[in-house]
């Protein structure tokens, strides 16, 4: 079984399971093999669940409300997310406090439960005082509806004005090996306010496991096909250095360059809680079996190293405009 660790003042699994790649993003769907994989998890204690509304969307909900019938939804800690206007496409940022009720309620009726576990603003809505956000959780909070709060690629300043108003239990930003930028400013503050990090992508959307595929290599409708500049043109053929590094580690090891790349991060700090995405059982068993895995003082210096000279931005501009930075 895995152990827990402890984001904020809720316990989860040492590692977590992401679940928006089995509904959206990556691919043509299989539910059923995503079902058994959320199943796998659990019977291996990895019980720490992340969706989202936006997934899908509603599918991913809708999956994990099926997955957890019959008694399994009390062993995990389930988290989704509010905060997008969602029509035919994306259609940018809504967290007015009245779409916050209206969509948790949607969230519990898909997820067929009576309480989220952690609720994360899933984009910061500059529309709307982040004190306005956070004060509509805690009252949903005390209608035992949400048991905790959490933000997702939001700035230093944006999460201690969120903080005085409710406390915030985690952050979800993207952080890995090869994306580094919340060191300066953003995690020192989460040390400093007790609040955990949840890092998305962790494997780099799976470029630092060595399986990596150029830009267009992906189908059509594979996020990574248009949405990944640096698996693009020059910016693939520079970091390929940095996944040869982390397989010449794995290598060294006698393990994986997925379990590499995790261990990496549960070594950077134990509030640090990392959920990889999968829909398939031997990957979530790979993922795993990084919390065995021990990485030398050299090991992380050189994987340190490797990754602060990354090439490409990791979004496009209009999908980095979203993120919380100032």
């Amino acid at each position: 079984m895995l152990p827990k660790r402890t984001i904020g003042e809720l316990d989860v699994s040492a590692l977590g399971l992401g679940c928006m790649g089995m509904s959206h993003a990556y691919g043509t769907p299989d539910d059923a093999e995503s079902i058994a994989t959320i199943h796998r998890a659990i019977d291996l204690g990895c019980t720490f669940l992340d969706t989202a509304e936006v997934y899908g969307p509603y599918t991913n909900e809708e999956l994990l409300g099926r997955a957890l019938a019959g008694g399994k939804r009390e062993q995990v800690t389930l988290a989704t997310k509010f905060g997008f206007v969602i029509g035919s496409s994306l259609q940018g940022v809504n967290s007015r406090p009245e779409h916050i009720r209206d969509v948790v309620e949607a969230s519990l009726k898909r997820l067929q439960t009576d309480r989220i576990d952690l609720l994360y603003q899933h984009r910061v809505d500059p529309a709307v005082p982040i004190e306005d956000v956070a004060g509509t959780v805690r009252d949903l909070i005390a209608q035992g509806k949400v048991l905790h709060f959490g933000l997702s690629e939001a700035s230093a300043a944006t999460i201690r004005r969120a903080h005085k108003v409710q406390k915030v239990t985690a952050l979800q930003s993207e952080y890995s090996i090869w994306e580094r930028g919340l060191e300066a400013d953003i995690i020192p503050t989460l040390s400093e306010l007790g609040i955990g990090l949840v890092p998305f992508s962790p494997l780099g959307r799976g470029f630092l496991t060595g399986t990596g595929k150029r830009a267009e290599e992906h189908a059509a409708g594979d996020f990574r096909a248009k949405n990944d500049p640096r698996l693009q043109g020059q910016n693939f053929d520079a970091n390929q250095r940095i996944a040869d590094l982390v397989r010449e580690i794995a290598i060294a090891h006698g393990s994986t360059p997925a379990r590499v790349a995790l261990a990496w991060l549960l070594q950077r700090g134990p509030h640090i809680v990392p959920i990889p995405g999968t829909k398939r059982r031997t990957y979530l068993e790979d993922n795993l079996g990084a919390v065995a895995l021990t990485l030398t003082a050299q090991d992380m210096e050189r994987l340190n190293q490797a990754g602060s000279a990354v090439a490409g931005p990791r979004y496009p501009a209009a999908s980095m405009a979203m993120v919380d930075r100032g």
